[in-house]
């Protein structure tokens, strides 16, 4: 076996927006390359599948499938612990080496896209986040309120609070946290280092799957499935056993999961059962509106629409064809 001298060279990625069915394309990947003597590990590139504990919510890869197919960037964090973009850059980087001196062939396979463009782009220079003003703007939002701090940032910031969701509390923090440490806004310092117009350019070769249903009521459906099978998996359990962990509290990053933040919600007796459940599915599908914008922007995607009947055989085919110009 043969690669190129950068790490990435001729990487295959399998994205897709939430329920898409991408883990599921992953498995038969890697039992179809098997089948050819050939071993898949898998690269997990989703910000939430980083934290231990986090399982039924996260829809995690079970203990039989990773045993099956070895997994990275899985329970690599405990939920009061940070991770980032950049991180993941870097250590996506040593997995890959890693994964080819064995002589096996690496998939990344997620859907935050964020981190495929720290990986495939670098990410401008914002400064470090810092936990005393984060901590400044959670009190603040206790006590005014999270619509009042977006309209804080809408007269701050314009720029950045037309592209966040009123509801996006943790982008919405991060963009007053930098004002509040620069004394300048995150479009203005993003403007001064912008980023490539490709999203997804980069000097080297790489194949990245694309699922994207043309119908988006067949996603919802997927979503809505999905996410009462959680609920009867054990979801709420899961997340109360997080709460009675001292290190654990609402504000954290991973607390603010989809799905995460609305069950601490309701397990705190401020939304009734069934604005749980209809704010945990909004959430959701505003997750996948979100990812399919990213994967729109990025020109050198191939898609397939997970929803038809030839799905399986036309992506496993594509990716096939890909781990084949990695052994040349």
């Amino acid at each position: 076996m043969t690669f190129s001298e950068h790490p990435l060279e001729n990487i295959l990625a399998i994205v897709g927006p939430t329920a898409s069915g991408k883990s599921s394309l992953s498995f038969e990947l890697s039992h179809q390359a098997r089948q050819r003597g050939l071993t898949i590990e898998l690269i997990s590139m989703d910000s939430a599948l980083v934290y231990r504990g986090m399982d039924i919510g996260t829809a995690k890869p079970s203990t039989l499938d990773r045993e099956q197919v070895k997994h990275h960037g899985i329970d690599i964090r405990d939920p009061w612990q940070s991770y980032s973009a950049a991180q993941f850059a870097k250590d996506v980087i040593t997995w890959v080496q890693e994964i080819r001196q064995r002589g096996n062939y690496p998939v990344i396979v997620g859907g935050t896209m964020l981190y495929w463009r720290a990986l495939m782009q670098g990410l401008t220079d914002l400064p470090a986040s810092s936990a005393e003003v984060r901590q400044e703007i959670a009190l603040q939002a206790n006590q005014f309120g999270w619509d009042s701090l977006y309209r804080n940032l809408q007269e701050i910031d314009p720029l950045t609070a037309k592209r966040l969701p009123s509801g996006d509390t943790q982008r919405i923090s991060r963009a007053l946290e930098i004002y509040a440490m620069t004394g300048q806004t995150m479009s203005s310092l993003l403007q001064k280092n912008p980023y490539a117009s490709s999203r997804d350019e980069s000097s080297f070769s790489h194949l990245l799957i694309s699922l994207e249903p043309e119908n988006r009521s067949w996603l919802h459906q997927r979503i809505e499935e999905r996410f009462y099978k959680m609920l009867k998996n054990g979801f709420l359990h899961e997340v109360e056993h997080l709460l009675l962990q001292e290190n654990i509290h609402s504000n954290l990053p991973s607390m603010r999961a989809v799905g995460y933040r609305q069950a601490i919600e309701y397990l705190g007796a401020t939304i009734t059962e069934a604005e749980f459940i209809q704010a945990g599915l909004a959430a959701s599908r505003q997750l996948g509106k979100r990812q399919l914008t990213w994967l729109r922007a990025m020109p050198s995607r191939q898609t397939v629409d997970p929803s038809t009947p030839e799905f399986t055989k036309k992506a496993i085919d594509l990716c096939l064809k890909q781990i084949d110009l990695m052994t040349t």
